[in-house]
């Protein structure tokens, strides 16, 4: 997932019914999880690597941020899939490869994005909920790497 997934790419109107459709739900959650399973991994070795000023308040603020996000993952998979009562078939995807904490920072914000843009099409507001936890998670580490050094 190099780049943000847009919420139009999701949408599809059918002129007939005059409606609005979401297309690929499953596949764009099943890409998700397994993004932040790979997310926790890129941010673990992200944390080993940094050095410098700084690097202990951006060390611990990697490992809360990495050991979330397993969880998460798997409270979004295990949710999704009870609420649309299917498993979804996850795609195996290298983990991002992270050199500084800037590299964090932005793939923070692109996962924020790619949140932000399933919960606009995400029909079960519990989902929606577990989303906004990934979010806060995310947001607690941006707070740490770019205020407390």
């Amino acid at each position: 997932m190099n780049e943000p997934h847009k919420f139009n790419s999701f949408l599809n109107e059918d002129a007939n019914t005059n409606t609005i459709k979401v297309n690929g739900l499953d596949e764009f959650t099943s890409e998700l999880v397994s993004e932040l399973m790979n997310a926790a991994t890129s941010f673990h070795k992200l944390h080993l690597r940094v050095r410098g000023v700084g690097s202990f308040a951006a060390h611990s603020a990697l490992n809360i941020l990495y050991d979330a996000l397993p969880e998460h993952a798997d409270t979004l998979a295990e949710g999704y899939q009870g609420a649309a009562e299917k498993l979804l078939d996850y795609q195996e995807n290298p983990p991002r490869k992270l050199i500084s904490v800037e590299d964090g920072l932005n793939y923070m914000r692109e996962l924020i994005d790619n949140v932000n843009a399933l919960q606009s099409i995400m029909p079960y507001s519990e989902i929606v909920n577990d989303l906004d936890l990934v979010k806060s998670s995310l947001n607690s580490a941006k707070y740490k790497l770019i205020f407390l050094q």
